[in-house]
């Protein structure tokens, strides 16, 4: 099993176990295993990660977006994604307060799901994503690239057992 597959074990193995309403995290299972399989929709759910974390996305790459988190009062949160140590927790409604309403409608738009379902997934799977991408602890001074980087650094991770 990948290094992602195994991340989105995570996110998956966490929603059964937290008790929640309709919709939640099991939702990633339609997301990724979709008509055009999983392969085929990864590269939705990555192009869409890229917009948060490539260099020439929406967000100005992984060092916008930490300065986006250092704004909103959370950049101890991101710094532990970074950082080497345990990932502190975020919610949905506080990505959101992070990233703005727009933008999360733009993702779940791209990924044709909901903002409810998108926040939930996103708070569970971007601290392990961004912690995976910064094996070093700190954020690259080149960022992490375009997004066809991303996605080469994405299909790495999921090739990795």
């Amino acid at each position: 099993m990948g290094l992602l597959d195994s991340v989105l074990g995570q996110v998956l193995g966490g929603a059964q176990q937290q008790p929640q309403g309709g919709g939640g995290l099991g939702d990633l299972g339609a997301l990724l295993g979709g008509a055009g399989g999983s392969a085929g929709n990864l590269g939705g759910l990555a192009g869409a990660l890229g917009g948060l974390l490539a260099n020439n996305g929406e967000h100005g790459g992984l060092g916008g977006l930490v300065s986006k988190f250092e704004q909103a009062g959370m950049g101890d949160v991101i710094g532990s994604w970074v950082g080497k140590g345990e990932n502190a927790p975020i919610s949905g409604g506080q990505l959101q307060d992070v990233l703005g309403s727009d933008a999360i409608s733009g993702i779940a738009q791209k990924l044709g799901i909901n903002s409810a379902t998108l926040l939930p997934l996103l708070a569970t799977l971007l601290p392990t994503l961004i912690d995976h991408l910064t094996p070093k602890g700190q954020v690259p001074a080149e960022g992490l690239g375009t997004n066809d980087d991303l996605l080469s650094s994405l299909s790495g991770l999921l090739q990795k057992s």
